[in-house]
């Protein structure tokens, strides 16, 4: 899963060296330069939100309800 966010991520931000995502249990959790973060978002939320959904959809393969976050 870390993977999967982790190439959606580094697609859409301009600082690709200081993205990390890393898993905790079944939480993703992302962090990325302070001016990316706005990136991530997307206007009213809708990039982070369509994240969530990619993840939501490949975690019921795995069998798992993995969450988004992002750490500022």
């Amino acid at each position: 899963m870390v993977e999967l966010v982790k190439y959606m991520v580094a697609s859409l931000v301009d600082n690709t060296d200081e993205v990390s995502v890393t898993e905790e249990g079944e939480t993703v959790r992302i962090r990325v330069a302070k001016d990316d973060v706005g990136k991530i978002i997307g206007k009213q939320g809708r990039l982070i939100k369509a994240i969530r959904s990619v993840v939501k959809a490949a975690s019921v393969k795995l069998g798992k309800n993995y969450t988004v976050e992002i750490d500022e």
